[in-house]
């Protein structure tokens, strides 16, 4: 018979197993969707440090598999597994050639759109007005921000104003970029944003900052590009994903997991030989899914399967305009 005693003991070693096993953030990132409604935090983006990088940002675009629960968990009733999209890398997506030809059909649009691909776009920088009076800054007070595709119309459309004469990054001569946050209707509405009309310096504690700490480079917060075999389980997971299966930890642990799921103990995968230690960059991109770059801000809008990037269009413009500047 199981006595109270054993029970506390199976609790704190429940607990403790929990807390012992969920990710850890440096919080460099900076939360600004958590900014209240009417607020308006104001931040100074840097240059990436990458220097084959036109541009001071980074898109990012991964996949939401959700599937009805944790194969053996009944506690479990949904959960997401988030993936790469290639498309990332400039090659083919295996889950979007499945998902491209839905659209075609009204009563699977929905559906397209379920399993479509999201975009964020990763930036780093300054915050210099901050309306969040919970957040801790972190030691480095170089702060990553994760950019959702209803904010970037709006700093790709201020890069191609004629009266902006310098880079918005540049440290004499920058722009201050304003993240205001109101409402449409129930969903957060960005649309408001807008650059600073009035040029500023770095000051010099910030200057010191990056002295001290350096810049990012911010290819090195994308998902790793999928090995071959890791791109077979992706089409695994999105097929078990659309047929309403559980997610199986025993058969995809070892690859891809929902936040908060350890893998199974003594996986690896096949690629991996019974006698190799995996590499660091190896365990990193096993590792479950931080609430960082891993996951976008809850207002992060889907593209849609039919329509393009509605500001792709000008990425050509805005790539001569920043080079114009920086040969200027």
């Amino acid at each position: 018979m199981t006595s109270l005693a054993d029970i506390r003991a199976r609790l704190e070693a429940q607990e403790n197993q929990s807390k012992s096993s969920a990710p850890k953030s440096d919080n460099a990132i900076y939360p600004h969707w958590n900014i209240s409604e009417g607020s308006t935090a104001t931040v100074r983006f840097l240059p990436d440090a990458d220097p084959d990088n036109t541009f001071f940002w980074v898109e990012r675009q991964v996949i939401k598999l959700p599937f009805n629960g944790v194969k053996g968990d009944p506690n479990v009733k949904q959960t997401i597994v988030q993936v790469p999209c290639v498309e990332m890398f400039g090659e083919n997506c295996p889950i979007l050639s499945e998902v491209r030809p839905w659209f075609k059909d009204a009563s699977l649009e929905d559906m397209g759109r379920k399993y479509w691909k999201k975009r964020t776009y990763l930036f780093q920088g300054f915050v210099r007005a901050n309306p969040l009076g919970d957040d801790v800054a972190p030691e480095n007070p170089i702060r990553r921000f994760i950019i959702s595709p209803q904010i970037i119309p709006v700093i790709k459309n201020g890069l191609m104003d004629p009266e902006i004469e310098e880079l918005p990054t540049d440290y004499m001569r920058g722009l201050d970029f304003h993240i205001k946050k109101t409402s449409k209707g129930q969903y957060a509405d960005y649309s408001t944003s807008s650059w600073a009309r009035k040029e500023s310096a770095l000051t010099e504690t910030e200057q010191a900052a990056i002295e001290a700490h350096g810049l990012f480079d911010l290819k090195d917060f994308l998902p790793k590009k999928p090995s071959e075999a890791e791109l077979r389980v992706i089409k695994e997971l999105f097929e078990a994903s659309v047929d309403g299966k559980p997610y199986d930890v025993d058969k995809f642990g070892a690859y891809y997991r929902p936040y908060g799921v350890e893998a199974p103990e003594g996986s690896k995968r096949p690629q991996e030989s019974s006698n190799s230690t995996p590499s660091e960059t190896t365990t990193q991109s096993n590792a479950v899914p931080t609430s960082t770059e891993s996951d976008a801000q809850p207002e992060a809008t889907q593209d849609s399967g039919e329509t393009q990037d509605t500001t792709s269009d000008k990425a050509a413009d805005i790539l001569a305009m920043i080079k114009a500047r920086q040969n200027g």
